[in-house]
């Protein structure tokens, strides 16, 4: 019978007060199909009490973890300001050697890297997902800050225009224009766009089990980062993500298949925009 109470008080109650609430819990946890309305008077005040305490001990577990997920959101934020102060320094410093090109299997992982631990949104109840959240678009007087990352439209040296990847260095608010370094040159490649040919990255992964109005949805149009490359093309969703953890499934437009789209590819949330053209290419 001892072991019995404490495998009750691990799972279910505090260490005090177990004999005396045994006999209403198993009423609780055998006895489901006896609706609350049959119920005594003493066994819905308890299961009452239950309920609340159980709500209380959630939210505050809630509350815990929200205080944590701040706290890791302030670390990443100083250790980007670090990056950045290290990266301008390394751009601006006469004195020092040429920097390195980041060799292209780094480069990968990185990104591979950025999009694992972009934070998952986890609003409270009634919550609409922030702008930036999955597919929600930035409102149209955002202006994204220096080191994040962007689809920049840039024009190549044969003419022809790509969207890339590329992490902010300024906005002029005079010009409303950005600078952004090309993110496959270390900041070797830098370029001055308007606003129209920006689009901001997700900053927070949308949640399919809670918020799926914040995704993409299948056959919809988007611009996804191509696997192992550090360029955005044309493609359709295939499948939006199932659960938080899961990439998109998409189709790009591809005219060395039949249809006109390759095989399904996975990509992540963090590389997957809106596309503004609509008429296929």
């Amino acid at each position: 019978m001892q072991t019995e109470n404490k495998s009750w008080s691990f799972f279910f109650v505090p260490q005090s007060n177990i004999l005396e609430d045994e006999r209403q819990r198993r009423f609780v946890l055998t006895d489901a199909s006896v609706s609350v309305s049959s119920a005594s008077p003493y066994y819905r005040t308890k299961l009452r009490g239950l309920y609340t305490t159980a709500k209380a001990d959630a939210e505050a577990e809630c509350s815990i973890l929200r205080h944590a997920l701040d706290k890791i959101a302030e670390i990443k934020s100083l250790l980007e300001e670090r990056r950045i102060a290290a990266k301008m320094a390394g751009v601006y410093s006469d004195g020092d050697p040429p920097r390195k090109t980041m060799r292209r299997g780094v480069l990968m992982t990185l990104l591979q890297q950025s999009a694992m631990t972009l934070p998952l949104w986890i609003g409270k109840p009634g919550e609409s997902p922030p702008p930036l959240c999955g597919a929600t678009p930035a409102s149209s007087d955002y202006v994204a800050k220096q080191g994040d990352k962007v689809a920049a439209r840039v024009k190549t040296t044969d003419g022809d225009e790509q969207w890339i990847l590329a992490e902010v260095v300024s906005y002029n608010h005079g010009t409303n224009k950005y600078e952004v370094d090309d993110i496959d040159e270390e900041g070797k490649e830098r370029h001055t766009l308007s606003r129209r040919r920006i689009i901001p990255l997700p900053q927070w992964k949308a949640n399919s089990e809670t918020d799926p109005e914040a995704l993409f949805s299948k056959d919809q149009l988007v611009l996804a980062l191509y696997p192992q490359t550090t360029c955005f093309y044309r493609a359709l969703i295939h499948t939006p993500p199932h659960r938080p953890q899961d990439d998109y499934s998409v189709l790009f437009e591809d005219t060395s298949y039949a249809d006109g789209y390759s095989p399904p590819l996975n990509v992540a949330q963090r590389y997957v925009v809106a596309c503004k053209e609509n008429k296929k290419k």
